[in-house]
C-alpha cells in the first residue's frame, strides 16, 4: 500500500530525458516563439530617413535606373555664349581643376592647335577632370557651339556649327 501511495504523489517526469523535454517545451520554445512574433511585428516597411510619405519613399527606392527624355529636335539652337554660361562657366570662368580660363590665349593655344573636332570630342567625351558633357541639358551641336565660343575668345577663328543637315541655315555669330 505504501508503494501505491508513493506513485500517486510523484509527477509525470520519471527520468532526466523527460525533464529535459519538459524544460525545452516549457521555456525554450516559448522564447523562440516570442522572438519570432517580435520580428514579424517589427518587419513592416518603414519610410526612408526623413521621409514622411511611405508611398513616395517606396517609389523613390524602386525608381528605374534610366529614363527616356523626349526633346524637341527642331527647337532653335542656343548660342555658344548661352551654353557657356549654363554649362561651362563653372570651371572655365575660374580655371577650376586645371580648366583653361575663358579668354586666356596662352592656355587655349595648344588646344586650338589640336583642331576644332578634337576640342569638341574632348568636351563631349570628357578629358582630365572634366566630365563628359554629352547628354546633358544641351545637345552635342550646342556643346560644339560653346567650344567655338570659348576657343574664339582664346584666339581661334572657329564658326559656330549648325545642326547636321541644316547647311543652308546661317551660323549664329559669336559675341
Amino acid at each position: 500500500m505504501s508503494n501505491q501511495h508513493e506513485e500517486a504523489h510523484t509527477g509525470p517526469i520519471k527520468n532526466p530525458k523527460q525533464l529535459l523535454i519538459a524544460v525545452l517545451f516549457s521555456f525554450v520554445i516559448p522564447i523562440f516563439a516570442i522572438i519570432g512574433l517580435v520580428m514579424y511585428v517589427t518587419s513592416a516597411d518603414k519610410p526612408a530617413a526623413g521621409a514622411v510619405n511611405l508611398e513616395k519613399a517606396t517609389a523613390e527606392r524602386l525608381q528605374k535606373v534610366g529614363m527616356v527624355e523626349i526633346r524637341d529636335a527642331n527647337r532653335p539652337l542656343r548660342a555658344g555664349e548661352e551654353v557657356f554660361k549654363g554649362q561651362c562657366a563653372a570651371c572655365h570662368a575660374t580655371g577650376a581643376a586645371g580648366a583653361p580660363k575663358y579668354g586666356d590665349a596662352g592656355a587655349w593655344g595648344p588646344r586650338i592647335a589640336s583642331g576644332f573636332d578634337a576640342l569638341v570630342q574632348s568636351a563631349l567625351k570628357g578629358k582630365g577632370a572634366m566630365a563628359p558633357q554629352s547628354g546633358g541639358d544641351f545637345d552635342d551641336t550646342e556643346i560644339a557651339r560653346a567650344v567655338a565660343y570659348m576657343a574664339n575668345a582664346g584666339g581661334a577663328k572657329f564658326t559656330e556649327p549648325n545642326r547636321p543637315g541644316a547647311e543652308g541655315a546661317p551660323a549664329a555669330e559669336a559675341k
